[in-house]
């Protein structure tokens, strides 16, 4: 055999080496894709929840019900939204022998000495990686701001007006997609502004409070005869089964028959609640959206009694 054909034979361990060499490149090949998708997610996240754990709107603070000792429970400080991101940037201080005999304050471990903050951010933004960053973060959070706006977003219970249903400090979810598909229905719970009719019943109806949204629930739509009678309602002539009502009611209200394109909403806390039974019909494009589930606090999670 010629020399040549002996030197071109690799050797076992050359093959052996040549095979690790070709699956380390894969591992690496997958792993950096598998680092990317985890960059993007978390990027992702973090637009996220910038979006949606920025102070969730509230409901129209408590108002005084006339002739009812209404609570003014409602009326206490927010708690903060859920898992709100915070960063801190720290700087170090480091002893040492100045001119002045004093400590020197220099830049914190990650930094490069000399560097200040807003150098580093410049070289990040030029930076492959910068640029990646500021794509996903400008694509997550126009995409969350137009889910929020248009989708679904927080809310805020400041009041008992819907007790038991929600408590003061609960975290709602409304979605708006469904009033563009179907009519409202009975029971549904929704968010809405408030009539012109709800404004002239307060003695300030230009203020703030008075046009912020409101929250109640469904009892009866258009064509609908409602009588309220020794604490029932009676829609249609038919005793409603209300097993959400914190107690029954303690007025007597009807019969009346709403109007078309109307709804009339009552608050779940039947006696403590400015609702319907006082200013009359809801237009039903002044809805903004109904109530689908409570995410916050976590042991209240959930979506009893909203449908």
């Amino acid at each position: 055999m010629r020399q040549t054909d002996v030197q071109s034979v690799p050797s076992v361990k050359d093959a052996r080496l040549q095979m690790r060499a070709h699956n380390q490149a894969g591992l690496g090949a997958e792993a950096d894709r598998a680092g990317g998708s985890l960059r993007f997610l978390s990027r992702a996240a973090v637009a996220f929840q910038i979006v949606w754990c920025a102070r969730a709107p509230s409901f129209g603070a408590a108002f005084s019900v006339p002739s009812l000792s209404y609570s003014q429970r409602g009326l206490s400080p927010k708690p903060l939204a859920p898992c709100r991101p915070r960063y801190n940037f720290q700087i170090r201080e480091r002893s040492g022998n100045g001119d002045d005999g004093g400590d020197d304050i220099v830049p914190s471990d990650d930094r490069e000495e000399g560097d200040n903050f807003f150098k580093q951010i410049q070289r990040w933004l030029v930076s492959d990686e910068g640029r990646e960053d500021a794509r996903i973060y400008t694509t997550s959070l126009t995409f969350a701001l137009l889910m929020r706006f248009f989708i679904i977003e927080p809310r805020f219970i400041p009041s008992e007006s819907m007790v038991p249903t929600f408590q003061v400090g609960d975290q709602l979810a409304v979605e708006k997609v469904t009033k563009l598909i179907r009519p409202q229905e009975r029971n549904e719970v929704v968010v809405f502004t408030p009539p012109q009719a709800f404004r002239d019943f307060l003695d300030n109806p230009d203020s703030k409070r008075a046009k912020e949204a409101l929250i109640k629930r469904i009892v009866a739509t258009e064509g609908d005869e409602v009588i309220v009678h020794d604490g029932d309602l009676f829609i249609n002539g038919v005793k409603q089964d209300e097993e959400f009502t914190n107690e029954k009611a303690k007025y007597e209200f009807g019969p009346v028959v709403v109007p078309p394109g109307k709804l009339l909403v009552l608050g779940d806390n039947r006696n403590h609640s400015l609702d319907g039974h006082y200013w009359g019909f809801l237009p039903r494009e002044n809805v903004i959206g109904r109530a689908v589930f409570i995410y916050w606090p976590p042991w209240r999670l959930g979506n009893d009694n909203l449908f």
